[in-house]
């Protein structure tokens, strides 16, 4: 340990500066670590977490691969066998049981990332994710070597205050699939298990991925728990899609909540969109209906749903089950027009 740390610890102490003694000890852990003694290095940053000192957001910019990431503090809307594991993952990390590593896989827009920060939410902790784009180097080696400066980086901080987020990790493990160089892409796996089996286990990991084929069964299996986000059935979705209407309408001062007609343009597509890509297409056809009619938001995301055709077929909407009145509404067609069309065909 240099003398000027030492005085440093001395004057932070006095002062009671807890902030810049935290930071202190850090630093110190991390030479200690870098000398080989991995043990002391935790020693010190135990006793710090547990004294319950948190370097906060602002030294968060000595971090080069990690930055911290805002948000939501309203409870995500899940269905209830998702929900129940993500409680349970919430408990684990609070309780420190020693599982820490968890992988969520799931389509785009099924809530994964939003489950990480849900839980973020629920004990307190700033979220802070990986940067791939820092991460990642075209340069043969670097990524590697980055990847254990990263996990370096981890091991350091105050595990009592953060959840690292793996947003995505196909980009880091499966980044150089398609190229030439697999020995390169072979090293980077290499050196993410090691580190990942090195990581200290209390502080929280979680990973997510659309790819999850793709992994190797060696990656999988140093996770403690995975979640599958793809159980979504079509009541789920059309249950949480009914509470983004509802919320997203609260905001809206010229449209009108109609349940029935949302949920029949949903009951008559063969897949229902997840709810990240629902939410976008219900914010945006509420942004841009037309304010002198109260119902234009519905019209808006059936064209949304249903390809953004010209032209919506009046005869097919019948077909479909719809009534004069809500085919009047989504295709801005009088009912009386409606009525004759349809006798017509």
């Amino acid at each position: 340990m240099k003398k000027q740390s030492l005085i440093n610890l001395v004057k932070y102490h006095v002062e009671k500066n807890d902030e810049a003694f935290a930071i202190e000890v850090a630093e110190i852990a991390k030479e200690f670590d870098v000398a080989g003694d991995s043990a002391a290095a935790q020693y010190l940053m135990e006793l710090i977490s547990n004294a319950n000192f948190y370097v906060p957001q602002s030294n968060y910019r000595n971090l080069r691969f990690l930055r911290k990431i805002e948000y939501s503090s309203k409870p995500l809307l899940l269905p209830t066998i998702i929900e129940e594991e993500v409680i349970g993952i919430t408990k684990a990390i609070n309780n420190m049981t020693g599982i820490s590593k968890f992988l969520f896989f799931g389509a785009p827009g099924s809530g994964k990332t939003e489950s990480a920060c849900q839980i973020g939410r629920l004990l307190n902790r700033d979220i802070l994710s990986v940067s791939f784009e820092k991460l990642v180097d075209s340069r043969l080696g670097e990524t590697a070597k980055n990847v254990s400066t990263l996990f370096d980086e981890i091991n350091h901080l105050t595990y009592s205050k953060v959840i690292v987020l793996f947003d995505e990790i196909d980009a880091l493990i499966l980044d150089r699939i398609n190229s030439n160089d697999l020995r390169e892409m072979g090293r980077v796996t290499s050196v993410f298990l090691k580190e990942l089996d090195r990581l200290n286990e209390k502080v929280p990991l979680i990973a997510t991925t659309n790819l999850m084929d793709n992994f190797d069964k060696a990656i999988i299996r140093r996770f403690d728990a995975i979640v599958s986000f793809n159980r979504y059935s079509r009541e789920d979705l059309i249950e949480i899609a009914d509470s983004l209407l509802s919320i997203s309408l609260k905001r809206a001062t010229n449209s009108k909540q109609d349940v029935r007609l949302f949920n029949k343009i949903l009951r008559n597509l063969e897949e229902i969109p997840f709810p990240g890509d629902l939410k976008q297409v219900i914010k945006t056809a509420i942004a841009f209906s037309d304010e002198s009619n109260e119902y234009d938001y519905l019209r808006r995301i059936y064209l949304a749903l249903n390809g953004n055709q010209a032209s919506i077929d009046i005869q097919k909407l019948s077909n479909e089950g719809f009534t004069t009145r809500e085919i009047e509404i989504l295709s801005r067609v009088p009912k009386s027009s409606v009525s004759r069309k349809l006798r017509e065909n």
